[in-house]
């Protein structure tokens, strides 16, 4: 039988923020609203010089201790659109990660259905190590026992820096309704 823990939904998104590429130089604009259905990113995405916008979680203090479960589950109104999950975790290594530019992370991109609820469970271990859309190659380890944030993104860029096949520019609405571990 599968345990299941949820970790947000309808309206206890709180401390949840917007990050769009206006933090880049771009100058996509978009917000992110707590309701009574999740957590509501609506806004317009500009391509040029940026491409992204984003809703992220408050750091945790403590870290958000995750260690028994193995996957978590997404459930989201996503308008076909492909997005990226990412999640920033404490290292091993003296906080070094933290000196790396935007930070490292680990990330998973998914697609999701034009209408209706997209459910999706991504593995822990299929999440790669990324700094700002860049795939790397260090053999960084995830820790679902010192994971710091939590971030949905619809950017230009897939998992692997690559350009993101679901990306569309212009106006958004999508709705994250709940955030689970499995």
């Amino acid at each position: 039988m599968s345990n299941k823990k949820v970790l947000f939904q309808k309206k206890e998104f709180e401390g949840w923020k917007t990050l769009n590429d206006t933090v880049m130089g771009g100058s996509s604009s978009a917000y992110c609203e707590n309701t009574n259905s999740g957590l509501l990113l609506k806004g317009n995405i500009i391509e040029k010089a940026g491409g992204f916008v984003s809703c992220r979680s408050s750091i945790y203090k403590p870290s958000l201790d995750i260690n028994e479960y193995q996957s978590f589950e997404l459930k989201i109104d996503g308008q076909g659109r492909t997005f990226k999950f990412a999640v920033a975790c404490e290292d091993d290594i003296l906080g070094l990660t933290e000196f790396i530019p935007g930070g490292l992370r680990w990330i998973k991109s998914f697609p999701t259905k034009k209408f209706g609820t997209t459910k999706i469970e991504i593995p822990f271990n299929s999440l790669n190590p990324s700094v700002r859309a860049n795939k790397v190659r260090f053999p960084f380890k995830f820790k679902p026992s010192k994971i710091k944030r939590l971030q949905l993104l619809h950017s230009k860029f897939g998992d692997d820096g690559l350009l993101n096949d679901g990306f569309k520019s212009g106006p958004i609405k999508i709705l994250i309704k709940s955030i689970s571990v499995l």
